[in-house]
């Protein structure tokens, strides 16, 4: 036997039943982990618990996993030192004083947004508190300083090639049935996953149509009470959820080049460490016996393809802690006590994120190991049902796109999606296309682009998302006058993401879904701009 069939489906049906209920990811993870030991040991819950306790602690004893945890948490640790010293409301204050205009402080607020890349909690928080009083000044509403800031929060983080979201989907992938079929690292792979990343990317746009032409919808309200003068937040919807001080420092010593070099140092590092460790790892003793002769025996395109995402990011990670900590005291920003004390507080502030990760790989790890290997075989199960079931294949990305959108919007997590919906999405496409005879890589590609487009959805615009809240509270905007305001754009975005994975699952093609999307986003946009007029402010 090597699944159990529909029962096989019950720990990820159960996990997104309790998301929706308890709003509790992790909660809902462990649960969904339990059961699924529970059903292979035969329903003893006292071996059911020793076996979900090894289950993690095997997720955790794998080389590759542990140094993505080990990169999340010195991503933190970078953060954290970030924080400290002032750079971010340095290098904030420069890009404020190059420009004097409303429409050049939407523009400058938006790229400092997409150059804050690295972690969206950061992005939201500091980006508020710097640009708050430029946006003030311009009588530049709160929500749509709440809105740029959760626009370029999640949708920017899931594109960069270096942030702790890039590790945690990598990792994944990596662990789902069929992706070794493609023949590629997972780093290729999601380098190749951008162009269909269409949520992210239209969301991204969005805050620039927004700005340079016009807005639409409850936006559009407040911009213009706050043009008027009648006020930067609107009352009706309560009062500012407050001001973000804690974390933020105010140095005059700091300069802007402060924050931009470590962030130049990071991702150069990594880029560098990407050939560096496959060509380390083909060094074998027999064939190739130094670093010299291992650069000669593969092109450079092929030392990035086979890489080792988990070594690059960490080594990366690692060199650049180090060389922020010591340019830092060097400048005199940070003691060495201070230094110690912001690597704990970024730390810290991973753990979350890390603890559903790991319960993320071991739920998948349940549930697609074959039964005959102590799993449940779900992968095996749902390859066989939507082969012999006849599911479309051109539907399969725009469904799993609007299921993603539906569990993040309610759970207000897109980590908690990825980890559900990426395992069980992977083998159903594979299995789909190896049927049909369409492309396996490009099946898996718009497959899995719609799973994460949705899940970056709710994380962008759900009430009670965490990046929803501190755009609020880094923008000072009422919390319900922001999700007003921003859920129509969000909704509109959807949509036309929708309607660009619908074309790229029946062409089976990325770049019909890009160009798809692109041409319904700007007509659709002068259609809605154009007919959804407010009522006028007097």
């Amino acid at each position: 036997m090597e699944h159990y069939g529909w029962l096989s489906l019950l720990p990820p049906v159960l996990t997104v039943v309790l998301a929706l209920l308890t709003k509790e990811v992790v909660f809902s993870l462990f649960t969904g982990v339990f059961v699924g030991y529970l059903i292979v040991n035969n329903w003893n819950p006292i071996t059911a618990l020793i076996g979900a306790t090894d289950g993690i602690a095997n997720s955790l004893n794998d080389s590759w996993n542990i140094r993505i945890v080990l990169f999340c948490a010195l991503l933190g640790a970078f953060v954290g030192l970030m924080q400290a010293t002032g750079a971010a409301n340095a290098f904030g204050r420069w890009m404020a004083s190059k420009v004097k205009s409303r429409v050049g402080t939407l523009i400058i607020t938006w790229l400092f947004g997409i150059f804050i890349f690295i972690d969206d909690y950061f992005n939201s928080l500091t980006i508020g508190t710097v640009m708050r009083p430029v946006t003030d000044e311009q009588k530049i509403s709160r929500a749509k300083l709440a809105y740029i800031l959760d626009s370029t929060a999640a949708p920017v983080s899931v594109l960069a090639p270096i942030s702790s979201w890039v590790v945690t989907i990598m990792s994944i992938i990596k662990s789902s049935d069929g992706f070794s079929k493609l023949g590629v690292s997972e780093f290729t792979f999601f380098i190749m996953l951008i162009p269909i990343n269409l949520y992210a990317i239209l969301a991204i746009l969005m805050v620039l149509q927004t700005t340079l032409r016009k807005d639409f919808g409850p936006m559009y309200l407040s911009e213009e009470r706050a043009i008027k003068g009648l006020g930067l937040y609107n009352e009706k919807y309560g009062q500012p959820t407050g001001e973000i001080k804690e974390g933020i420092v105010v140095k005059e010593r700091a300069k802007a080049i402060d924050m931009i070099l470590p962030i130049l140092v990071l991702v150069g590092l990594a880029v560098i460490f990407f050939p560096i460790t496959t060509y380390l790892g083909a060094i074998d003793g027999e064939n190739i016996h130094n670093f010299k002769e291992a650069v000669q025996s593969m092109t450079l395109k092929d030392a990035f393809n086979n890489t080792d995402a988990s070594k690059a990011l960490f080594y990366a990670s690692l060199f650049t802690i180090v060389f922020s900590s010591i340019y830092f005291m060097i400048r005199g920003l940070l003691t060495i006590q201070k230094v110690g004390e912001s690597i704990i507080v970024g730390v810290k502030s991973m753990v979350p994120a890390l603890v559903i990760l790991t319960l993320a790989w071991t739920i998948g790890g349940v549930i697609k190991t074959p039964a005959t290997e102590g799993g449940l075989g779900l992968s095996k199960f749902l390859a066989e049902v939507v082969t012999k079931g006849g599911f479309p294949i051109w539907a399969l990305p725009v469904t799993v796109f609007l299921i993603s959108a539906a569990i993040s919007f309610s759970t207000g997590t897109s980590w908690g999606t990825f980890s559900i919906m990426i395992p069980i999405t992977f083998p159903i496409a594979i299995a789909l296309a190896e049927k049909t005879g369409a492309s396996l890589m490009n099946t898996a590609l718009v497959s899995i682009g719609a799973a994460i487009g949705g899940a970056i959805f709710g994380d962008h615009c759900s009430p009670i998302s965490d990046t929803t809240i501190l755009s609020s509270t880094g923008a000072s905007c009422p919390h319900l006058e922001h999700v007003a305001t921003q859920i129509p754009y969000a909704v509109f975005v959807m949509l036309v993401s929708a309607v660009g994975y619908l074309v790229a699952g029946i062409f089976d093609n990325v770049i019909a879904g890009l160009i798809s999307a692109l041409v319904v986003f700007f007509i659709a946009y002068e259609i809605v701009s154009r007919y959804w007029k407010p009522k006028e402010i007097k």
